[in-house]
C-alpha cells in the first residue's frame, strides 16, 4: 500500500476552507493533517472535503483556537486524544489506517514571546508539554507509527534563516532543541523530512510581518514529518510546498508532504 501524507497548519479551517480545497485538487494526499483548525468539530466544513473524496475525519476541536483534524481518502479511525501537560488544548489527535499505521498528529504549544519560564508561562507549558511526550515515549515505545505536525521548533541551524541570530529567539532555543530531540530518541523517531532532503536551508514557515515574505525568506522549518524506525525508510518524495505559502490570504505555514510505501 502507497500513500501520501501531508501536514499542514492552516491557521483557521473555516477561514481557509477554500484553500484546504485547492490543496486537495492540486497535491490530492491520501491523509491531510491540520493543524491550528480553531473550529469546534462540529463547524469543520466537511461538505467540500467530502466531495474531493475525503470522507474519513478524525479531530480534536476548539472554538476559536488550536485544534488538530486527519482527513483521509482511507478508511481511519481514532485511537487516542490526549490533552498533553493538562492544558485543556485540542492539540493532539491520533488515527489508525486499515494497514495498522497509526498517524500522530500534534500542535505543540508556541510557547510565547520570552524564553524563560519564570516569567513567560507559555514558554513553561511548551517544555512541560515536549516533557510529557518524551516521558510517554519511553513508557511506550511507538511502532508503526507516524507523527507529523507543527511541533513549532526549528531543529537544526539550516531549519532558520541564521542560526546565531535565532539562538535566543522561541522556537531555536537550545532547551527547546533539547527537548524535542529528547522526544525523538524516547521514540525512536526519524525525521522523515531530513532523511529525504539532508542538506541545505529548508522552511516551512515565514512570518506575516515581514512586508515580503518570499524575498526576505526569513523563514524556520516548524512543521515536521517522523516516523518509526520499522517504517521511516519507506518513505519518500518529501518536500514542502514553498509556493502555498503565497497564496492569496495564506496560512503563514506552508504544508509539506511524504510518500510511504506500506
Amino acid at each position: 500500500m502507497t500513500f501520501t501524507l501531508a501536514t499542514w497548519n492552516i491557521n483557521s479551517v473555516r477561514l481557509r476552507e477554500a484553500l484546504v480545497q485547492d490543496l486537495m485538487r492540486a497535491e490530492s494526499p491520501d491523509v491531510l493533517c491540520l493543524q491550528e483548525c480553531k473550529s469546534p468539530v462540529e463547524k469543520i466544513p466537511l461538505d467540500g472535503f467530502k466531495a474531493l473524496g475525503y470522507s474519513h475525519m478524525v479531530a480534536r476541536g476548539q472554538k476559536g483556537y488550536n485544534g488538530v483534524a486527519i482527513f483521509s481518502k482511507l478508511p481511519i479511525e481514532e485511537v487516542e486524544a490526549r490533552d498533553w501537560a493538562g492544558l485543556g488544548h485540542a492539540r493532539h489527535i491520533a488515527g489508525r489506517l486499515e494497514n495498522g499505521v497509526t498517524i500522530h498528529n500534534f500542535y505543540v504549544p508556541a510557547g510565547g514571546d520570552k524564553p524563560d519560564r519564570q516569567i513567560n508561562e507559555k514558554f513553561g507549558q511548551k517544555l512541560d508539554f515536549l516533557t510529557e511526550m518524551r516521558e510517554a515515549y519511553q513508557a511506550s515505545k511507538p511502532k508503526n507509527s507516524i507523527l507529523v505536525g507543527d511541533l513549532n521548533i526549528a531543529p537544526r541551524e539550516d531549519d532558520v534563516w541564521d542560526h546565531k541570530k535565532l539562538l535566543k529567539v522561541v522556537s531555536h532555543t537550545p532547551i527547546e532543541v533539547e527537548h524535542l530531540a529528547a522526544v525523538q530518541e524516547a521514540g525512536g523517531w526519524i525525521d522523515v523530512t531530513r532523511a529525504d532532503i539532508p542538506d541545505g536551508k529548508l522552511f516551512s514557515w515565514w512570518s506575516y510581518r515581514s512586508p515580503d515574505w518570499n524575498a526576505a525568506d526569513k523563514g524556520r522549518r516548524l512543521d515536521h514529518i517522523w516516523a518509526t524506525s520499522d517504517i521511516a525508510g519507506k518513505a519518500h518524495s518529501s518536500k514542502v510546498l514553498r509556493d502555498v505559502r503565497g497564496w492569496e490570504q495564506p496560512s503563514d505555514h506552508a504544508p509539506i508532504f511524504a510518500t510511504f510505501d506500506l
